[in-house]
């Protein structure tokens, strides 16, 4: 059994989805963790309060990551309340795109800054803090569209293609300190963000078709995922882009 009793887990992104697994996840292997989210607190403090119930403390911070200052104090809540930063889980992310000729700078700049500045931020942070200890994990969501492209969401698989390039850059730079680093490429998941394609029926079968394993991914698919990642099954492994597709990515 997967044990990560007395560690610490910041999960940004964490009030639903594959945030919010993972967390829960997390929680339930004895890891403490801080629920990061923007928006939906009410969502967020669901998940602490059933993380709470797995024997774990757990806190909810609200916190815009691609905002340096507030990925800041996200990261100091984590060291001031539990003494240390254990496990990164930067989930922070939308899907979000439109025709190259219709794309504006308006939304380049906002799908780049929430999706890829905030893994700098949060890493950046994280380093920091794990360094001195010599010890840490972090675990990157990038997605199959960073690997193979997506058209009309060119700006989404740009900043997803820009976190595998940046998981396999940082990765050897930490890995004297015992720092591993690595990322989930998750494909199609049954989560709010996707549901607006996968509740057309007929989209829903199109997409299916092109998934090997013919079915589509749950958010505890992708939280299993980073919770290998985050034990100690998993250290020796570093700079790895897990892929959590079913197959897909092997059709496209």
């Amino acid at each position: 059994m997967i044990s990560l009793e007395g560690q610490t887990a910041v999960i940004t992104g964490a009030s639903r989805g594959i945030g919010a697994a993972a967390a829960l996840m997390l929680a339930q292997a004895g890891a403490n963790v801080v629920v990061n989210y923007f928006q939906n607190k009410d969502a967020a403090h669901q998940v602490v309060e059933r993380a709470r119930a797995c024997g774990v403390d757990a806190v909810a911070v609200k916190a815009d990551v691609s905002r340096y200052a507030q990925a800041r104090r996200l990261m100091e809540v984590a060291e001031r309340r539990f003494g240390a930063l254990d496990i990164l889980v930067a989930n922070t992310g939308i899907w979000e795109g439109a025709p190259i000729d219709e794309l504006d700078e308006k939304l380049w700049d906002r799908v780049i800054a929430i999706n890829l500045k905030s893994v700098y931020n949060c890493c950046h942070l994280a380093a920091r803090a794990m360094k001195p200890r010599q010890r840490g994990t972090m675990i990157l969501i990038s997605s199959t569209a960073g690997q193979r492209g997506e058209a009309n969401y060119s700006c989404y698989a740009a900043s997803k293609g820009a976190i595998i390039s940046f998981t396999k850059s940082i990765c050897v730079e930490l890995a004297p300190y015992h720092i591993t680093v690595n990322c989930v490429a998750p494909g199609w998941v049954e989560t709010d963000m996707a549901a607006g394609s996968l509740s057309d029926k007929k989209q829903r079968r199109e997409i299916l078709s092109l998934i090997p394993l013919g079915r589509i991914a749950t958010a505890e698919d992708i939280a299993g995922a980073i919770l290998f990642l985050a034990s100690d099954l998993a250290r020796h492994i570093t700079g790895e882009i897990l892929n959590v597709n079913g197959g897909s990515v092997l059709c496209g």
